[in-house]
């Protein structure tokens, strides 16, 4: 079937949840590549990612979006206005609840949100990490979903439960979301799995490997910029080697000594994981120049958070 054909579909889908309810997780699994940064912390990420399903019968857009919380700061109030923009511009939301936790007002609030838009976009509930209860905790946990509908006057069009470690049942979920898009042509170019710049996936890549091991605090004051990026010149053709020369943005002077570490180390590994991750993503050999610069609560000043481009 061309996109051209009739009965192909395409178009917009999200998931959402509560922080850390197995989002990013989900996207990456069902793209089949590395294009949303996944981490135990909450809050990891801070665009709107999309990530580009190509099938024979569907284009399948698939944006991975901040979680919904409580905003402490500009910065947190900003992504919360990104996550409504994205739930009233998409076809299908999947609501991400997880099986091994009980639902929360967290996520009550979240769904009788999506319930209120103007502009109601298809639901579909989704019981992530499946794997990780037993079938009566399972069969309790669908009966909460379920309940849902009532309590919030909303309806679900289905009620999946997946893994996306263990790969269980995300086929039938990318079948779903495509069944229920709008018939029309492909959105993108066939190839592409992302509309996110390369800078942009290689400052994610960075962040994350920052995110590892660090604790409280330090998640949220956390960002990258990427300062210079590019093919190194005059090298031969089969042996090219990608320069990236890259800041990690900290809010205290305490921070940036904790992300160096102890005579380089912190930094070094750090710069050591993000390479092997970029070079997997890319495909090519990478010389990363890491550095770590100091800007004063920029998670609440407007002038900070702009430049930064949030």
């Amino acid at each position: 079937m061309t996109s051209s054909e009739p009965g192909f579909r395409s178009g917009f889908a999200c998931f959402v949840g509560r922080p850390n309810a197995g989002k990013s997780t989900l996207t990456n699994a069902i793209v089949v590549s590395k294009i949303a940064i996944a981490s135990s912390k909450p809050q990891t990420t801070r665009h709107a990612i999309r990530g580009i399903v190509h099938r024979s019968d569907a284009q399948l857009v698939l944006i991975d979006t901040p979680g919904l919380h409580k905003p402490r700061t500009l910065l947190g109030e900003r992504l919360n206005d990104l996550v409504r923009t994205t739930w009233s511009e998409v076809d299908v939301v999947g609501v991400c609840l997880p099986s091994n936790e009980r639902i929360g007002p967290g996520d009550t609030y979240l769904v009788s949100e999506i319930g209120e838009l103007t502009n109601k976009p298809t639901l579909v509930a989704i019981a992530t990490k499946s794997d990780l209860v037993s079938p009566t905790r399972m069969a309790e946990h669908l009966m909460a979903i379920s309940a849902l509908e009532q309590k919030l006057g909303i309806s679900w069009a289905h009620i999946i439960p997946v893994s996306a470690t263990h790969d269980d049942q995300v086929d039938l979920l990318a079948d779903t979301l495509v069944s229920l898009l709008p018939e029309g042509p492909a959105l993108y170019p066939d190839g592409d799995i992302t509309d996110e710049p390369e800078e942009t996936l290689v400052a994610e890549l960075i962040r994350e490997a920052a995110l590892e091991g660090v604790r409280d605090e330090l998640p949220h004051s956390i960002t990258v910029t990427i300062e210079e990026m590019g093919l190194r010149e005059g090298r031969p053709v089969d042996k090219p080697l990608l320069d990236i020369y890259a800041s990690m943005v900290v809010e205290r002077d305490s921070q940036k000594g904790i992300m160096i570490g102890h005579r380089g180390t912190r930094l070094r590994e750090i710069g050591a994981a993000a390479r092997h991750q970029i070079e997997a993503l890319l495909g090519t050999p990478v010389f990363l120049d890491l550095r770590v610069k100091v800007l004063k609560e920029w998670q609440r000043d407007p002038k900070h958070l702009n430049r930064l481009g949030f």
